[in-house]
């Protein structure tokens, strides 16, 4: 009696890991995907975070109107959240382009997930009380709760994404779960009512799962077709971001997280208007830092000068710097610039690397994606400006891709602005890139050796730039924004500007 009682236990305190486990998991996945989708990843995060623990509370309240047939109550409610959960990613990929209402969709995945969630673990309290001391019973109970959230939270971003994919990852999850309800029927068969029905709901659960799992990348490339409209070559997850390479006749496109990244048609037109005016005004060029641009499209650029001598490329995303020195199409693009022997590659996190950086360089070139988040905030921040001018040799020049100033011209002057608070000669300029519209930049200079209007070197063979910079500095009426105030890292300002000004275009 005494063996099989503690295998009962155990069974439902495993079931406790499996149910934090995959609870946290489908979190996670909502989050991720709102971000891929909707962008802004902190409020989509923050907001799915809300729901999520909102409706577990909901759910706890209501376990207490269950009282018969609590263990039967148990599995099925585990069914049910395998499949809801494990298909919710497959549901939503799929509904994101064909329907009007998809954040309510998507928070009504998220509310009864976690409705089913917050069911589980006061019922299943209620199964184990009269077998197991109380004082026990909460502590292991939330002993396993939390070591499965804990197990979630790290494979996750470092394996699980980056394996599976955001719809592999909740269908696999949604089968463990429907497996927990599996083990249960058989091994507590003698305990539950209508054993027999449960087994085949649960196992034609587990079919579904994963006939869907096997298609899953099928079912993702359809959904993808449609999302972006065009022919999809390449895709990958990596645990920073989704990369979606499309081809379009003679155009290619890259998008990262849904957003576009650039369009093989005109990404010439930015890359020119970001490189050479710092280029050429800068008192030395021999040694060149360029921070995000894994694309090598910058780099590209800044080789076009004899002068250079070494360039130090740092970008957080391995797998997008991997793709741009591997892929064929897309070497043929940055002429293969990230592999040649003067570039040197680092994956890591650009404030983090700064912040230990020794080395002095002639010029930076700051290519980072677009302040929509607080983590990209902090790289557009007071203090990583003044961190940058301590690796800025006398004279040296920088400049930074500022968002539109057309469309997002508080935002824009932000960043001017809070450069401003560093460097001791700062000017902006922008340039019309068909694909964006009209995009900015802020350039400054180091020192007073040098002038935005100097021309201390040329590269041959440009499309676009004409080294006439001040035909690129002017600005119109509507792309000026007064009555700003600087970024600094305990403000974040700059997300919340971009986050009005970009998402009134949404």
């Amino acid at each position: 009696m005494g063996k099989k009682f503690l295998r009962f236990e155990f069974l439902l305190l495993f079931a406790v890991f499996i149910i934090a486990t995959c609870g946290l998991i489908y979190e996670l996945v909502a989050g991720t995907l709102a971000s891929y989708l909707l962008g802004d990843s902190v409020k989509q995060f923050s907001f799915i975070i809300g729901v999520y623990l909102f409706s577990m509370g909901i759910g706890s309240f209501f376990s207490k109107f269950f009282h018969k047939n609590l263990l039967n109550t148990f599995v099925e409610i585990e069914i049910l959240v395998g499949l809801i959960g494990g298909l919710s990613s497959v549901v939503l990929f799929l509904l994101f382009e064909n329907v009007g209402s998809f954040q309510l969709i998507l928070y009504l995945f998220v509310f009864v997930t976690g409705f089913l969630v917050g069911l589980e673990i006061p019922i299943l309290m209620n199964i184990l009380k009269d077998r197991v001391e109380f004082k026990d019973l909460v502590s292991n109970v939330f002993t396993f709760d939390y070591i499965g959230a804990l197990l979630a939270s790290i494979l996750f971003p470092l394996v699980l994404v980056p394996k599976l994919g955001i719809m592999g990852t909740s269908l696999f999850f949604g089968m463990i779960n429907v497996s927990i309800a599996i083990v249960l029927c058989f091994l507590l068969e003698k305990e539950l009512k209508n054993v027999y029905f449960l087994k085949t709901k649960a196992v034609l659960s587990f079919i579904i799962l994963l006939g869907t799992f096997i298609f899953s990348d099928s079912i993702l490339a359809y959904s993808e077709g449609k999302l972006y409209g065009e022919n999809i070559i390449y895709t990958n997850s990596t645990p920073y971001q989704r990369i979606v390479l499309t081809h379009n006749k003679s155009d290619y496109r890259l998008y990262l997280n849904n957003n576009l990244q650039f369009s093989s048609a005109d990404e010439y037109r930015y890359h020119e208007a970001l490189v050479h005016p710092v280029m050429s005004i800068a008192k030395n060029a021999r040694n060149i830092l360029v921070l995000g641009g894994g694309d090598g499209l910058a780099v590209r650029e800044i080789l076009k000068y004899k002068e250079v001598q070494k360039i130090t490329l740092v970008d957080l995303d391995e797998g997008m710097t991997k793709l741009f020195k591997t892929n064929k199409v897309l070497i043929d693009f940055n002429q293969n610039s990230l592999n040649n022997p003067k570039v040197k590659v680092i994956n890591t996190d650009a404030y983090i690397w700064a912040k230990g950086c020794k080395e002095k360089f002639d010029a930076i070139i700051i290519d980072f994606p677009d302040p929509s988040n607080y983590s990209l905030g902090k790289l557009y921040s007071l203090n990583f400006y003044q961190t940058i001018k301590t690796i800025l040799q006398p004279d040296a020049a920088i400049v930074i891709q500022t968002t539109s100033p057309y469309f997002a011209p508080k935002s824009f002057w932000c960043i001017n602005k809070t450069v401003m608070q560093v460097f001791p000669q700062v000017d902006a300029y922008h340039a019309y890139v068909p694909s964006f519209g009209e995009w900015g930049y802020t350039i400054a200079i180091n020192g007073f050796g040098t002038t935005f209007n100097a021309i201390n070197r040329k590269a041959d063979g440009l499309r676009f730039y004409n080294y006439q910079f001040d035909r690129f500095n002017y600005f119109t009426n509507d792309m000026i924004s007064n009555q700003i105030e600087i970024n600094r890292l305990d403000n974040q300002i700059l997300v919340r500007y971009f986050d009005e000004e970009w998402g009134r275009l949404q």
